[in-house]
């Protein structure tokens, strides 16, 4: 009677190790789509912070560009590169120039199809 409880307990069912083996297995298949998942995130990371680095860039360039134009076009900084270049214009009074709108056309072309 000893004899069959110790064979009972000892004896391990080969459907119970195909089911353990089958576990493993998913167990490795998951932990191995999981790190291939967070890989993914982590590249789509960085990627979405180099095209961030770049926007900033861009907008930065483009700030400086525009402070550029606008002490360029500065009325003030215009006339004083005139003097110092010696050159021979002058300002105009703001009485002296006039206002020219462009004239309406008064007929309108049309086109004859061709048959």
């Amino acid at each position: 009677m000893n004899r069959r409880r110790q064979d009972a307990h000892t004896r391990i069912s080969s459907v119970v190790i195909f089911a353990l083996i089958l576990a493993g297995a998913i167990g490795t298949v998951g932990g191995v789509t999981n790190v291939y998942y967070k890989n993914c995130q982590i590249k789509t990371a960085r990627e979405i912070d180099a095209i961030e680095k770049r926007i900033d860039r861009h907008k930065l360039a483009t700030r400086t560009i525009q402070m550029r134009s606008d002490q360029i076009l500065n009325l003030f900084s215009i006339r004083t590169q005139l003097k110092e270049e010696g050159t021979s214009l002058v300002s105009i009074p703001a009485g002296v120039s006039e206002d020219i709108s462009p004239v309406e056309p008064t007929a309108v072309a049309s086109v004859q199809p061709s048959l």
